[in-house]
């Protein structure tokens, strides 16, 4: 097992955290861990000899551009690294193939990869409770087959990552959270939201322009005063129906 290795993680409901830490814990006996969910991103620089976890979200097959956008400050020095894009149970498309590609231009060199399952953050009973102790187990074989790897030496991922180029195109939904009269303008949204869409001195006003519908606001409001319209969940739902019985599983690429 290595000394320590690093998350760098966009979480804001923590599925995507859980699953990276599931993964981390197999792999080094210390976790350090970079949140780029939080407004300001600092830059950051890595080693060789340092060993990075990378992973995301995916929405609409994609990763979030404000992701991206935050990863463009982190450098790599041919610095070894694990990509991880999950998602919640009805297809991750190009997400990992982007997060291998942002990542491979700053610098680091992914030497595994990973597709995995964590609920979904809207649709809660898509991939419901998981990571669960079935996906603990996969990734902690997945640990032992990275650190095999990384004790002969080998730095670069031998398996096809799938995914095309040009990317999908992704658009946001016009559709933001209402706020309810059980809101008590703590601002808490508002200070957590990732993209800053949340206004500060109004907490019930939400920019279309800027939400990217990651539902953060709405996991930590003490009051549960945000949601998704009604509507706007009923539509989702039904697109989603045929995903609902179904069990995927993670996929694993050395």
């Amino acid at each position: 097992m290595l000394t320590t290795i690093t998350i760098v993680a966009f979480s804001p409901t923590g599925g995507t955290r859980q699953a990276a830490v599931f993964l981390a814990k197999g792999l080094a006996q210390h976790i350090q861990e970079v949140d780029l969910t939080l407004p300001e991103a600092h830059p950051l620089n890595f080693t060789k000899e340092d060993l990075v976890l990378f992973a995301g979200p995916v929405y609409g097959g994609r990763i979030p551009a404000c992701m991206t956008d935050k990863l463009k400050k982190i450098r790599g020095n041919q610095t070894p690294a694990i990509i991880a894009a999950v998602y919640g149970n009805r297809a991750y498309e190009d997400a990992l193939l982007e997060l291998n590609d942002v990542v491979s231009e700053q610098g680091f060199k992914p030497l595994a990869a990973a597709a995995l399952l964590a609920e979904h953050s809207i649709i809660h009973k898509l991939a419901e409770h998981r990571p669960d102790a079935w996906d603990q187990a996969c990734l902690a074989d997945f640990s032992n087959r990275i650190l095999e790897k990384w004790e002969t030496g080998q730095r670069e991922i031998i398996s096809v990552i799938p995914g095309s180029r040009p990317y999908k195109a992704w658009k946001s939904s016009p559709n933001v959270p209402v706020v309810s009269d059980a809101c008590r303008r703590c601002g808490l949204c508002a200070q957590k939201c990732p993209v800053q869409a949340i206004s500060k001195n109004s907490p019930s006003d939400t920019d279309p322009e800027k939400c990217i519908q990651c539902m953060r606001c709405i996991s930590i409001c003490p009051a549960h005063a945000r949601s998704l319209p009604e509507q706007v969940l009923a539509v989702l739902g039904e697109h989603l129906q045929s995903f609902a019985g179904l069990r995927k599983e993670n996929e694993l690429y050395l």
